[in-house]
């Protein structure tokens, strides 16, 4: 177990007009954090929303040095808004969760307890809970499951087999992936992560995914182009990979 019980967590939100729902995450992400010994950043990322969601980001930020917003011009990508975040924090621990209020902010207590009991990474996982996709229509669920199976065969070194290596809720330790640079332009951080960094220990916290309560949902074609060339580039860097490492 390390000894560093209670490090730095850099919690990074991106944002593309959600101001429906950003007020309420900022909320619930302080209730669940400020009574623990944890320090942490509330980093918003936003990726040029027309919206006014930097303003009631930064509105928060006058009256709370712990959130801070971040404001990218020009450029697209949750995994780039969320790398960019880490970026502007030197915390030992790296989060993420959506603006869209579809992960549970509660559970962050229950994944830093985990990363306390030293783990590598802990990650909200909605295929460890039998509900974790309850109010999916049936085909979205589909393709969840199916994206998901696919990435399975590249977990196979290490002996991790993480049932949502597809999740945008988890916390990292800064050590583990320093030095790695990654994709910008997709959706899937958390493969890459678990494909290329020295994943060693994990804990998946079973969680039952939300239903998204404003804005739209950023999941399109171009989306799913990404997913697959991230498929490609991790399986053909395996394929290469010495088997040594």
């Amino acid at each position: 177990m390390r000894s560093e019980r209670h490090e730095t967590l850099a919690l990074v939100v991106p944002t593309l007009n959600e101001a429906g729902n950003i007020q309420t995450l900022i909320e619930q992400v302080q209730y669940a954090l400020d009574p623990l010994p944890t320090s942490y950043e509330l980093i918003i990322v936003d990726d040029g929303s027309t919206d006014g969601t930097p303003d009631i980001v930064r509105a928060h930020s006058h009256t709370n040095s712990r959130v801070k917003l971040v404001c990218r011009r020009g450029q697209r990508g949750l995994a780039g808004a969320v790398v960019h975040g880490w970026q502007h924090s030197e915390a030992g621990l790296l989060g993420v969760i959506d603006a869209d209020l579809q992960h549970p902010p509660e559970l962050l207590p229950v994944l830093l307890e985990a990363m306390a009991e030293g783990r590598d990474i802990a990650i909200a996982s909605r295929y460890a809970s039998p509900n974790g996709l309850r109010g999916w229509n049936p085909l979205r669920a589909a393709i969840s499951q199916v994206s998901t199976w696919a990435a399975l065969p590249l977990q196979s070194r290490r002996g991790l087999r993480i049932k949502d290596p597809m999740s945008g809720f988890f916390i990292v330790r800064r050590d583990v992936i320093d030095g790695l640079i990654f994709e910008t332009r997709g959706f899937k951080l958390l493969l890459e992560i678990l494909v290329r960094a020295p994943i060693r220990t994990a804990r998946e916290i079973p969680f039952t995914f939300g239903i998204r309560r404003a804005g739209k949902s950023k999941a399109t074609a171009a989306v799913a182009f990404h997913y697959l060339h991230l498929l490609g580039k991790l399986s053909r860097e395996l394929i290469l990979r010495p088997s040594s490492q």
